[in-house]
């Protein structure tokens, strides 16, 4: 099963050598999950759970589960007895195990198959108060160095509030790849764009948490 673009990965590069040329293979983790506290019963990051409530933000073929404290602290430093933590009930721990009464507070994520391409973040560098919603690909890359890939091969645009390019009905004077995107407010037969915010697909970056 495909994972969804709208993941937002953290990709890592994992170099192994052999007798014969370097071999490079990348994987990627989810973002940090912190659903439950240890306030009752114990801290509880169960994949039932977690499926449930971050639906399309866990990949269903994930392999390894990574596990720390919320302050960043590895499993093991903390001298926490853990009930359960693998990648097919999640991550338990139960204070009735713990000498204090109390497990410390967990956050947990989970590596992936690393898919081709990424979304890059959401870009609203401009406002169409002025001539027009000017988000062009040049000055993203200079407002955001290193954020935005050479040759990226798809754009999306949405407006701020997260309505479709076609919702509007604003006549769009360019969008693409090449240059960004361009609202031009004579266009309009309102007299105004809309405020849009773009993003762009790009292979996935390497390195990051």
């Amino acid at each position: 099963m495909a994972s969804p673009p709208m993941i937002a990965w953290a990709c890592v590069l994992i170099a192994a050598l052999h007798t014969g040329p370097e071999v490079q293979a990348r994987d990627c983790y989810t973002k940090w999950f912190d659903r439950d506290d240890p306030s009752y019963t114990g801290d509880y990051e169960t994949l039932s759970s977690l499926w449930r409530e971050r639906q399309g933000e866990i990949c269903s073929d994930f392999y390894e589960i990574d596990v720390q404290t919320t302050s960043g602290l590895s499993m093991a430093s903390t001298g926490d007895v853990i009930h359960v933590a693998n990648t097919k009930t999640g991550f338990a721990c139960k204070n009735s195990d713990q000498n204090n009464r109390m497990c410390s507070d967990y956050r947990v994520r989970f590596k992936c198959p690393c898919p081709p391409e990424c979304w890059t973040a959401w870009y609203d560098r401009d406002d169409p108060s002025f001539t027009a919603d000017h988000e062009v690909l040049a000055d993203l890359r200079k407002e955001n160095p290193g954020q935005i890939c050479a040759t990226p091969s798809e754009i999306e645009v949405q407006t701020t509030s997260g309505l479709s390019v076609a919702s509007t009905g604003d006549v769009i004077h360019v969008s693409d790849t090449s240059t960004g995107f361009i609202c031009k407010n004579e266009d309009q037969s309102g007299g105004t764009c809309s405020d849009y915010r773009v993003r762009f697909k790009c292979p996935c970056p390497v390195g990051g948490n």
